[in-house]
């Protein structure tokens, strides 16, 4: 693990850093997915809402 020492004598440890990459654009697969999986959580959302204030 990589340390620095301070003044003083007191180490100062750091974490070990992930790697850095170049995320990839979705493809039109990933971005259908996507879609199909908002327009779910929207409509669990809105029922959710509804269901809520149906039942105040």
């Amino acid at each position: 693990m990589p340390y620095t020492t301070e003044e003083g004598g007191r180490l100062n440890n750091f974490a070990r850093e992930p790697r850095v990459y170049q995320a990839e654009p979705p493809n039109s697969a990933e971005k259908t997915q996507y879609i199909i999986s908002g327009s779910i959580a929207a409509v669990l959302v809105v029922s959710l809402v509804f269901i809520a204030f149906a039942v105040s």
